[in-house]
């Protein structure tokens, strides 16, 4: 089936508000081809423009992009270093594709753990793009879902030393609030692709209800077609919340 063709089939009043992703397979697509892994993660830089495409003209508002976890920075330094430097001149030379799609840029982690450099570009683009309404990007950069949960509890544990809040006032609003995601809805729809299928520490909390598409496609393979798919597979679910059927549709 052609790329319009799905992309037709999809039901513009049933979209997820927000597709969180996990961008994996980029160095054995590399390996699989003889190269050095550093090929996969910079031939996956197109498939990052697809989905960001993708996501905007279906009506997508906020894509969340596992970039770079916390367990990441135990690589070897020279593909980290690659990494960094790849990621600043990513973020340069898309800039202006962003601002001509309305597209807001922003970021979650421990990016003060970023490189100088990096950590300063990024928040150049954050700042340029910030009145953008079409969709929101966000790059989880230094994250994992320990982490954020970890920092949130420090941060209500301070809240309940200092009087400024009861123990028992904590509820789930209150660690949403803390969270690093809180100024935006959970995800509605995680996809992983290079056939593997767990969570990695990623949005371990906002998944809770997270309908998961698993592809075996690696990710610079990862077309607009894959993202639609993986949208009409969404489509297709019966999202129940802990209810019946019966009461659901009742």
């Amino acid at each position: 089936m052609s790329e319009s063709a799905l992309k037709e089939k999809i039901d513009p009043a049933r979209l997820p508000s927000h597709v969180a992703i996990i961008m994996d397979g980029n160095g054995r697509w590399a390996m699989q081809k003889g190269h050095l892994r550093m090929l996969g993660h910079q031939y996956g830089v197109q498939a990052v423009r697809n989905v960001t495409e993708a996501a905007a003209e279906l009506g997508v508002k906020y894509v969340t992009l596992y970039a770079f976890s916390t367990e990441n920075w135990r690589r070897p330094q020279e593909e980290i270093n690659a990494l960094m430097a790849l990621l600043v001149d990513t973020i340069q030379s898309e800039t202006d594709t962003l601002m001509k799609n309305g597209i807001r840029l922003e970021a979650i982690g421990n990016l003060a753990q970023l490189p100088t450099a990096c950590n300063k570009q990024l928040q150049e683009t954050v700042e340029v793009t910030k009145d953008n309404d079409r969709m929101t990007l966000i790059l989880a950069l230094s994250y994992s879902g320990r982490w954020d949960i970890i920092e949130a509890t420090r941060k209500i544990a301070r809240q309940v030393k200092e009087g400024l809040l009861q123990p028992d006032e904590i509820d789930e609003n209150v660690l949403n609030s803390a969270l690093n995601t809180s100024r935006y809805p959970n995800p509605e729809l995680l996809i992983r692709t290079s056939g593997e299928q767990r969570i990695s520490n990623f949005l371990l909390w906002e998944i809770a209800y997270a309908e998961m598409h698993f592809t075996p496609v690696l990710w610079p393979d990862f077309s607009k077609d894959d993202f639609y798919q993986a949208i009409l597979d969404f489509q297709q679910r019966d999202r129940r919340f802990g209810l019946t059927a019966e009461q659901l549709h009742s």
